[in-house]
């Protein structure tokens, strides 16, 4: 179970958000760029502190504005999957996933090494180091380091915003593979209409910092249908 309730001024824009997630799933965040979705996961993560609010994840919080509680992002067992796969250059990527591996203590792994390399297809790219990787592969391998340290939590700020139309596809056929095998609750940020229709099962639509609506796949579909093209924010 996961339940959120933020505020953060940044700026000029106040970013607010409450939604919830019970069991396993995708729920993504939906709206333009700059309208603070991004902001929100890193609040989640532990990198951005809420001004206000309160985060719960599996009956334990991670942010408290009240009773004063806001754990390191060390110390909240979430994973984060960048735009940029930020691997680190000078290991492989079996260096990678290993690092990954060790950030989760050993009787709380729930990832599996050989699923996880099943599932995401890196079997034939545990040698190579990363300035030898395509962008998918990079992205592919992120997703892996984040799983093998067995998060709680996932969460994807947009990964495929810097691939191209081959790459995007690509990497989207292992997440909808990948995501139908996680027992844990995953949030993925995107503007980008068709991703999100092929991953998610809920959308929180974002605006201008605040939440918007939250729908169903066939509730968000429909809203699509009814929307001009120009308010979808396609790239």
């Amino acid at each position: 179970m996961l339940s959120v309730s933020l505020k953060k001024r940044l700026g000029e824009l106040d970013v607010e958000a409450s939604f919830g997630r019970q069991g396993p799933g995708v729920t993504a965040l939906f709206g333009p760029s700059g309208a603070g979705k991004t902001s929100l996961v890193n609040m989640l993560a532990g990198l951005l502190t809420p001004d206000y609010g309160r985060v719960v994840l599996e009956g334990r919080v991670l942010f408290d504005s009240h009773a004063k509680i806001n754990l390191p992002p060390q110390r909240r067992r979430v994973g984060y999957v960048f735009q940029e796969g930020r691997l680190f250059p000078h290991l492989s990527v079996k260096g990678n996933l290993a690092y990954g591996q060790r950030l989760a203590p050993p009787e709380s792994r729930w990832a599996s090494w050989e699923q996880v390399v099943e599932l995401l297809g890196l079997e034939g790219l545990l040698e190579r180091r990363p300035a030898k990787l395509s962008g998918g592969e990079k992205q592919r391998v992120a997703i892996g380091r984040a799983l093998l340290a067995s998060p709680r939590l996932l969460l994807l700020d947009e990964p495929l915003a810097s691939l191209d139309a081959q790459r995007k596809d690509e990497v989207l056929g292992y997440l909808s593979n990948l995501t139908r095998h996680l027992a844990i609750p995953v949030i993925y940020v995107s503007h980008q209409p068709g991703e999100i229709l092929r991953l998610a099962d809920s959308v929180v639509r974002v605006e201008s910092g605040r939440v918007r609506g939250v729908d169903d796949l066939e509730g968000f579909r429909r809203l699509l249908d009814s929307w001009p093209k120009e308010r979808l924010w396609l790239s």
